[in-house]
């Protein structure tokens, strides 16, 4: 099955997508996507951080 370069559709279409393809990722995917979403929020509270001190 070939993955869909753009997303297109209604918000519903694109959420049932969205949910199918997360159930379909074995349990160690679903950790590295997480893990992934954790570290890009650290690094823009951080970056807000950073940004603050230098003003």
């Amino acid at each position: 099955m070939e993955k869909d370069v753009l997303s297109f559709g209604t918000p519903k279409e694109l959420e049932a997508k969205r949910i199918a393809e997360i159930k379909s990722l074995c349990y160690l995917e679903r950790l590295e996507r997480l893990m992934a979403i954790i570290e890009v929020s650290n690094m823009l509270k951080t970056a807000r951080i950073i940004q603050s001190k230098k003003r």
